[in-house]
């Protein structure tokens, strides 16, 4: 499992959204109140942001397969850094899955950032992998990203890739719990299927987390088998087409 957070609103500081919330990616990394299984995110954790003014040169990311809270560089690496998009990671590895910087969201293809919190099998997924395609790492959150990659290539609709992405892997792994968050620095994408997730809006912007990072009012809890799309101020939340719960054209709702 892990934990994740983006924000996307007016430029803050990367370093203030993460080391900053009383119950921040610092102690959901040990203590997460929310999380469904009792796994600890200690296996390695990572930053990304889109540079303010700079933001068609791509993301750039901080990641290290270490316990955040042992990082003694991550400060440093995030000072200055402020951007009207930030994400921000910790990771639990899944049983079999490697420990390794190149295993640690956020993910990029140099445009995009993406974190899964959950798990998927490899086999079952990996023909969907694009033709020549390597992933970075053989852990399934990383050849998940080189999929989604791929889609992103033949459409700009963010939300249609993943939501399309995701009725494969469902179809594919039924087992899978695929709580995903992407971003191209204008649009947060979201997911739920087998996680949690919430988000608040604030006068400056939106922040989407696993969990929220604060006991502060205002936090909106997801449904499970939704993905919400965030853009200019607004969240649109629907049921993901798998959901066994409503089909997608009977709920729609914004805020």
């Amino acid at each position: 499992m892990c934990r994740h957070f983006a924000w996307l609103g007016q430029p803050r500081s990367a370093r203030e959204l993460i080391f900053a919330p009383s119950y921040g990616l610092l102690r959901q990394a040990a203590r997460p109140r929310w999380q469904r299984e009792e796994v600890i995110n200690l296996d390695g954790h990572g930053a990304g942001w889109f540079p303010a003014g700079h933001h068609d040169d791509g993301p750039k990311r901080f990641r290290r397969a270490t316990a955040i809270g042992s990082d003694d560089f991550l400060r440093g690496a995030l000072h200055g850094q402020a951007s009207s998009c930030v994400v921000g990671a910790v990771r639990g590895a899944s049983p079999g899955m490697p420990i390794e910087e190149s295993a640690t969201a956020p993910f990029s293809d140099g445009e995009h950032l993406m974190c899964h919190n959950g798990h998927v099998s490899v086999p079952l997924i990996e023909h969907l992998l694009p033709e020549g395609s390597e992933p970075e790492s053989a852990c399934d959150s990383a050849v998940l990203a080189t999929i989604l990659w791929g889609r992103l290539g033949i459409t700009d609709d963010l939300t249609e890739a993943v939501a399309d992405l995701l009725d494969e892997l469902i179809d594919l792994d039924p087992n899978a719990c695929l709580n995903l968050l992407v971003t191209d620095g204008y649009t947060i994408v979201a997911t739920t299927w087998g996680e949690t997730l919430c988000y608040r809006r604030e006068t400056t912007g939106v922040i989407v987390a696993s969990e929220p990072l604060d006991d502060e009012p205002n936090w909106h809890t997801v449904a499970d088998n939704m993905i919400i799309t965030v853009s200019g101020g607004r969240v649109t939340e629907e049921f993901l087409r798998r959901s066994t719960h409503r089909a997608p054209d009977e709920y729609s709702a914004s805020a």
